[in-house]
């Protein structure tokens, strides 16, 4: 029997995502459509009589402006967002800003798959040469952070997300849910991944095919001890759903030239 209920939310489109670039730490806002997706989920929401308690954020700001417009969207602009690095996307190292159809062109389209989507296979590393590097590191936000600067990843498999997601969820996330709080968690696509991962037990090998679209609200009923009691709901209408799944399945996929 379902206990508690939590909201999963990947943000809407952001800017490089339209350009099928590598985003990850990168900060972007939304894109004009992604604007469009949060405040469409907002909306479906509210219509369907969900009330939230707490939101949970990253730090990046396509994944806040995502949480502040679903939150006007439903009149409830006044319930608090908390902000974590622990949440963040993925690190692609130095695949940051890359072309993922311009890349499987190159080397393949199970190559990229891999790099995106495997659980334990990690990109290589970004290195100060990178022309993203400094705008990432030397970011204030990242001195907020719970662990040094100089110790946060320069690049990650999804393993190494949830490793790095997992403390916060038991120890700030999981005692709000258990108190009786509806939770949001407004973050990315492998944040997200990760936590329906561990949350459903996902095997590594059934994880790489768990696609997430950008701004698709899905419901998690958990029970007692905070698994699954049905299998995960992504809400809204479902054509148009697997439509958006299609697509970000297509984004790894080398373009043929006409």
């Amino acid at each position: 029997m379902s206990k508690y209920k939590l909201f999963l939310l990947r943000h809407g489109e952001g800017a490089w995502n339209k350009e099928n670039r590598f985003c990850s730490w990168v900060d972007q806002k939304l894109s004009e459509d992604g604007v469009k997706e949060a405040k469409d989920c907002g909306r479906l929401l509210k219509e369907q009589g969900y009330k939230f308690d707490l939101v949970f954020t990253s730090i990046l700001s396509r994944s806040i402006q995502t949480a502040w417009l679903v939150l006007e969207a439903m009149g409830q602009e006044w319930v608090p967002v908390i902000k974590s690095w622990r949440l963040n996307e993925r690190h692609y190292g130095s695949l940051i800003g890359l072309n993922r159809a311009e890349m499987a062109l190159e080397h393949g389209d199970e190559k990229v798959k891999l790099w995106r989507r495997s659980y334990d296979i990690t990109p290589p590393p970004i290195n100060e040469s990178h022309p993203y590097f400094l705008e990432i590191y030397n970011d204030r936000r990242y001195t907020t952070c719970d662990v040094p600067k100089e110790n946060l990843p320069r690049a990650e498999s999804l393993k190494e997300v949830l490793d790095r997601l997992l403390p916060y969820w038991d120890s700030t996330v999981v005692p709000e849910i258990r108190s009786g709080r509806t939770v949001l968690i407004s973050a990315h696509g492998n944040s997200c991944r990760a936590l329906l991962k561990h949350l459903e037990g996902i095997s590594d090998e059934d994880i790489v095919s768990v696609t997430l679209p950008t701004g698709i609200p899905v419901l998690l009923e958990l029970d007692e001890n905070l698994r699954p009691v049905r299998p995960r709901q992504l809400l809204g209408d479902q054509a148009k759903i697997q439509a958006a799944i299609k697509k970000v399945e297509d984004q790894g996929k080398a373009k043929s030239s006409t």
